[in-house]
């Protein structure tokens, strides 16, 4: 994995092999992020990253200059890795360990952009309980997006709220709006 762009483009970043991940390609991250460039100020945005993994995703946004974001992941190592290089790094990033359900019952806040990674054998009906539970909680801004990142033989376009798909690879992002 490698950081895009901003102020630690070009970085290497090497998540211990043991994680119980898979990460967002370097060619699918790139392409998200030249969508949310056009729609986006970083440096306003806060940011909430679930099934958080290698905090890729987190990476580039803080590097990028958003200064509020927050992962949320249920695997110990994981959050472990995302908060030694959060250090490193000097990022703005609060890392939570929690399952991602139990998380969004509770939780409190608003967010612009809430980004979800869960894993690829998830059925619909896991990532409407997720989105459902955002809404709920009201966790997302007037004008905010919720993008989850998904199989392409995952089909969310039938979801409340659903805005686009864009595919890249094996890799979908299915962009939501707020209500």
């Amino acid at each position: 994995m490698r950081i895009i762009s901003g102020t630690h483009k070009g970085r290497r970043i090497n998540a211990p092999k043991n994680l119980p991940v898979r990460p967002t390609t370097d060619n699918a991250k790139e392409a998200l992020f030249n969508i949310l460039n056009n729609r986006f100020n970083f440096d306003e945005l806060s940011v909430l990253d679930l099934f958080a993994g290698t905090g890729n995703i987190s990476f580039e946004f803080a590097s990028r200059g958003t200064r509020q974001i927050t992962c949320v992941d249920s695997h110990w190592g994981c959050v472990k890795f995302i908060h030694q290089m959060a250090a490193e790094f000097s990022f703005p990033i609060e890392t939570i360990k929690k399952d991602v359900f139990k998380y969004l019952q509770h939780a409190s806040g608003t967010y612009d952009l809430i980004f979800a990674d869960p894993p690829y054998a998830f059925k619909v009906e896991q990532f409407e309980t997720m989105r459902a539970a955002i809404i709920a909680q009201n966790l997302l801004s007037p004008e905010g997006v919720f993008i989850i990142e998904h199989p392409k033989q995952t089909d969310l376009s039938e979801l409340p709220l659903f805005q686009e798909a864009r595919k890249y690879g094996g890799s979908v992002f299915s962009f939501f709006q707020a209500l």
